[in-house]
C-alpha cells in the first residue's frame, strides 16, 4: 500500500495533524494501539492565563483564534459541538495572588482575558473566596475524547486508520519508509511520552508529568463556570464535575493512586467543604508529554529527513495543536520554515548519529 504520510499515535496531536493533511489532499494512515493515552482522559481546558503569577501564554493572540476556528470547522463537518466556551473564576489563595491580579488588570496585554469581579452574584455559596477572585475570559474546554472518537471514525471511513501496536523493529528506512505492507514517503511520530523509547527521537529532552483527575457527583449546585484555585473544577452538569490535576514527575505510569485521590479531595475541601464528601464517579491518571523548555518538539530527524516528530504539547495541547499542525503542514507541503522556538533543531547538540 502506497501512502504519503504514516502517523504514529492518534491522540489529539496525531489526530488533528492527520485531519489537516487529509484536508490538503495527502494520503495518510494513522496507526494507534487503541490503548489509553493522555488525550483520552484530558479535560481539554483552554486557559490563556496560567500559574500563580497569572502569566499570559506566549503567542496566545494567534494560538487562541486558530484553536477556536479549528474546532468550529470540525463542529461544522461532524454536525456536533466539541468546544464549549465557559468563563473561569480564579479564586485567590493568598494576598500575593491578589496583588498579582491587581497588576495584571492594569496591563493592556491582559485586557481581553481578565476582568475584576466580586463574582459571587449569589452563585457560589460555601466557596472559599476570602481573598477575592478574578474572572478569566476566552476560556473553555474541548471534549477531547468525543472529538477523537469522531476523527477515528472518519479515518476508518477514509481507510486511513490502523489499530496496531507498533514495533519499531518493523520500520525499515529506504528512500521511503516501509512498515508491514505500507510504503510511505514520510513517517511522523505523535506518541506523547512514549517518545522516550523511540530509537530515533529518544535524545530529545522530554520531561513527562503524571496527572490524576476525579469525576465527582455532588448535592451542591455548581456554578456555570470553571473554578480554579491552583487546581480546577470543571462543571459537566449542575451536580457533576471533573477536577484535577496532580503533578508528579516521579511515578510515570497510568495508575491512579490513593495519594493522588486524597490530594485532590483536600483541594476540593479548600474550595468548598461540602465537595470533600462528593461521590467519586471515576479516578483516572494520564501522562502529560512536556518538554524540558515547555515548548513543542516538532521537526525532521537530523539524519533521516523522512522521519519527523510532532509532540511535546504538555498540558496546553487543546490550545496549541491547531495552529502548530497548520504550520507543520506548511513545512511538509511548502518547505516553509518551522517557528524556531519549536523546531527540534534547537537540541541538535544532543544528537549523536547512529
Amino acid at each position: 500500500m502506497q501512502t504519503d504520510v504514516l502517523i504514529i499515535g492518534q491522540g489529539l496531536a496525531g489526530s488533528l495533524l492527520a485531519w489537516e493533511l487529509i484536508q490538503r489532499q495527502y494520503r495518510v494512515v494513522a496507526v494507534d494501539s487503541g490503548q489509553q493515552n493522555a488525550s483520552l482522559i484530558s479535560a481539554g481546558i483552554i486557559n490563556p492565563i496560567t500559574g500563580m503569577r497569572f502569566a499570559l501564554t506566549n503567542d496566545v493572540g494567534i494560538l487562541l483564534p486558530a484553536a477556536q476556528s479549528y474546532y468550529t470547522q470540525l463542529a461544522g463537518y461532524f454536525g456536533e459541538s466539541f468546544y464549549q466556551e465557559l468563563p473561569m473564576l480564579r479564586l485567590f489563595r493568598n494576598e500575593a495572588e491578589q496583588s498579582f491580579s491587581t497588576q495584571r488588570l492594569q496591563q493592556p496585554a491582559y485586557r481581553n482575558y481578565i476582568k475584576s469581579t466580586d463574582n459571587t452574584n449569589g452563585l457560589m455559596p460555601g466557596f472559599s473566596i476570602a481573598y477575592g477572585c478574578l474572572e478569566q475570559r476566552q476560556t473553555g474546554y474541548l471534549s477531547v475524547a468525543k472529538l477523537l472518537k469522531r476523527l477515528q471514525e472518519f479515518f476508518v471511513e477514509q481507510q486511513a486508520y490502523r489499530k496496531e501496536i507498533l514495533d519499531y523493529r518493523d520500520i525499515h528506512i529506504t528512500d521511503d519508509i516501509v512498515w508491514n505492507d505500507i510504503n510511505a514517503k514520510q513517517i511522523i511520530f505523535c506518541e506523547g511520552y512514549q517518545m522516550m523509547k523511540n530509537p530515533w527521537f529518544y535524545w530529545l529532552p522530554m520531561q513527562p508529568v503524571k496527572g490524576e483527575m476525579l469525576t465527582i457527583e455532588t448535592d451542591l449546585k455548581l456554578p456555570n463556570a470553571i473554578l480554579n484555585n491552583g487546581h480546577w473544577l470543571l462543571p459537566l452538569t449542575q451536580h457533576t464535575a471533573r477536577t484535577g490535576a496532580t503533578f508528579d514527575r516521579e511515578s510515570i505510569n497510568n495508575q491512579p493512586t490513593q495519594q493522588g485521590k486524597q490530594a485532590l479531595l483536600i483541594e476540593l475541601k479548600a474550595m468548598n467543604e461540602n465537595l470533600a464528601n462528593a461521590n467519586i464517579l471515576s479516578h483516572q491518571a494520564g501522562i502529560r508529554p512536556c518538554s524540558a523548555d515547555r515548548l513543542p518538539l516538532i521537526g525532521s530527524h537530523p539524519q533521516h529527513r523522512q522521519m519527523l516528530i510532532f509532540n511535546g504539547f504538555g498540558a496546553k495541547g487543546s490550545l496549541q495543536i491547531p495552529w502548530y499542525c497548520q504550520r507543520f503542514a506548511d513545512y511538509l507541503q511548502q518547505q516553509t520554515p518551522l517557528p524556531a522556538a519549536c523546531d527540534i533543531h534547537r537540541f541538535q547538540n544532543r544528537y549523536t548519529a547512529g
